[in-house]
């Protein structure tokens, strides 16, 4: 069961788990013959019975037991690489980029975002190359959720698992009602909450196939995105140098020198920092899916390579299109709604360059990328529940998985608070979803905060317990200097956000304004102080030597995966410059 493992200095073995080495589950489920002979709606019927994991060893800890339980849980593996590929290209494409850039714009000028936004670009490639090293080399259920608890702490796991899981339970009916909204650009007489109702059980479709279906939905809702926004930097090309029906002639830079480059100077800057990293929120989604794809080893280094892709082209491209073609004083990017396509900077330029017909198209591709937020909430959502379960964070009835890997405990959770989308009717809505969204503000730094610190944690018990890289399949291209120099950018992202939300621009100090900005970060520490008197769990961290650093790993020979990892290198070097930089990049 063991396979040695050679290093440059010495020799040694990876040895599983006891528990894996003894505790083998297995699935209930039918065999082909017999699917065949029950047919289409029967073994559909079966497929909601619940995953069954035998011989489970009862002398197991809570912490060993929610490891085992991770990497035996077994999630469809449906997912195909385009499938994990186009959700890492498109998954964070959608209204922060088409419509929270308004506000960024106009709060930070076309230099400011644009120096915001690569700050957290640098920032997020760093985080998507510490999670690819970790989800390939344990691509279990649940994933970075799973790995707080495991290489950082019990307390730790916990609050950032809730405050991940709380941010995508709320962002299913904001979404919703976003996408109900979104139908009002066309002035239809048809009631929002009639749109509600249809994508709600639109979304509840999709998921009840499972991840395949998820998958497939994102791949289509994706390649809309990207295509949409490959044609508009195309567009906005021709626009600047004059091309356009109402065009007053080349434009250029002009909107950098008058009204300017900078809208508030340094603290527009900061402003923008949090608006960037909500807007590219979902990159880490391609880890949350390791274990519901086939060959982690391959597909999840590939998805995640194409991030600096999405950063180059469909985030510093374009915004640098828009602050091209829309000065930040213009007053419609005062939109009062998260789905208001008017002060889109989208539709503006195109609307100021008199060309008809495209404003409704970008509308189209607006609702779809909200409904693609919406899908992507239900997914997150559910794995992190599921994930929560398992760990014992939260009752064991919503880690119920059935035969074909999906999390039901975790749909009912997000369906059921999704139902929240049907507020859209009441007078204050717009209070109670500003509310909702503090709540969830900053959990896309917690949760990346987490990725990179469990990152860092890993490599030091790797060489604390005498082992090296050599034994891992897919190593950080940014390494742990990466790890070490995207968690202190985070760290310093919320410190500027507690400045911004104390000294909020063009106001003065409040707390309303301050807790919208910044209320996920006390309700982080209310979570973690709940579960350390809890469960009376005072470890800040587990001590090195304890971590488990085998449990949990897909790979049966690691010894086989080295020689191919071999092989598929002295491939490269018989291959030409430019494709061995293009492999490194894709």
């Amino acid at each position: 069961m063991s396979s040695p493992v050679h290093s440059n200095d010495h020799d040694f073995e990876i040895k599983p788990s006891p528990h894996l080495e003894t505790q083998i589950s297995t699935i209930k489920s039918p065999t082909s013959e017999e699917n065949r002979q029950q047919g289409w709606f029967s073994n559909f019927k079966d497929g909601f019975k619940p995953m069954k994991l035998d011989n489970v060893d009862p002398n197991m800890t809570e912490l060993e037991k929610a490891n085992f339980i991770a990497a035996s849980t077994p999630a469809e593996r449906a997912m195909k690489p385009r499938h994990l590929k186009m959700i890492a290209m498109g998954s964070c494409i959608g209204t922060g980029l088409f419509i929270g850039t308004g506000t960024t714009l106009r709060t930070g000028g076309p230099a400011g975002i644009l120096i915001a936004f690569f700050i957290v670009g640098i920032q997020v490639y760093c985080v998507i190359q510490a999670l690819a090293e970790i989800a390939v080399a344990f691509p279990t259920s649940g994933s970075f959720v799973q790995y707080a608890t495991r290489f950082v702490s019990a307390p730790f796991g916990f609050a950032t698992a809730w405050i991940y899981a709380i941010n995508w339970i709320i962002v299913l009916p904001l979404e919703l009602v976003a996408a109900s909204l979104t139908i009002q650009f066309w002035n239809t007489e048809i009631n929002s909450a009639a749109w509600v109702v249809i994508f709600y059980f639109f979304i509840m479709f999709i998921h009840l196939f499972g991840a395949k279906a998820y998958g497939e939905a994102e791949f289509w809702f994706s390649l809309i995105k990207l295509v949409t926004v490959i044609g508009f930097i195309i567009f906005g090309i021709v626009i600047d140098c004059g091309g356009g029906p109402n065009s007053d002639g080349y434009l250029g830079g002009k909107y950098f020198h008058d009204p300017g480059a900078f809208a508030n100077g340094f603290k527009g800057v900061c402003s923008v920092l949090v608006t960037a990293s909500f807007a590219m929120q979902g990159t880490e989604l391609t880890g949350l899916a390791a274990a519901e794809t086939a060959n982690p080893r391959k597909n999840i280094p590939s998805a995640c390579k194409q991030v600096l892709w999405r950063i180059i082209i469909f985030f510093m491209v374009c915004l640098t299109i828009l602050g091209l073609l829309v000065p930040y004083t213009d007053k419609r990017l005062m939109g009062s709604g998260s789905a208001d396509a008017s002060a889109s900077p989208f539709v503006i330029s195109i609307r100021n360059a008199g060309v008809k017909g495209l404003p409704s198209v970008v509308n189209v591709v607006i609702m779809l990328s909200v409904l693609s937020v919406g899908n992507t909430a239900v997914f997150a959502c559910s794995r992190c529940v599921a994930s929560l379960a398992n760990q014992g964070f939260a009752p064991k009835i919503f880690d119920y998985i059935d035969q074909q890997g999906r999390p039901l405990g975790g749909y009912f959770i997000s369906f059921l608070f999704g139902l929240l989308c049907f507020l859209a009717a009441y007078k204050d809505e717009d209070t109670i979803f500003t509310w909702m969204m503090a709540i969830s503000g900053l959990s896309t730094l917690f949760t990346w905060s987490s990725i990179i610190l469990v990152h860092i944690r890993f490599r030091h018990a790797l060489k604390y317990q005498g082992r090296s890289t050599d034994e891992l399949v897919y190593t950080s291209q940014t390494g742990l200097f990466g790890s070490y120099f995207a968690l202190t950018l985070c760290i310093l992202i919320l410190i500027a956000q507690f400045w911004i939300a104390l000294f909020p621009i063009g106001k003065s100090p409040n707390p309303t304004d301050f807790f919208h900005a910044y209320l996920t970060a006390p309700v982080w520490f209310f979570l973690y102080i709940f579960w350390v008197f809890y469960k009376r769990d005072f470890r800040p961290w587990i001590p090195l030597k304890d971590l488990d650093i085998d449990e949990g790993r897909r790979e049966v020979s690691l010894v086989l995966v080295q020689q191919e990892i071999e092989e598929e290198k002295a491939y490269l070097r018989t291959k030409p410059f430019y494709y061995r930089i293009m492999k490194f990049l894709c």
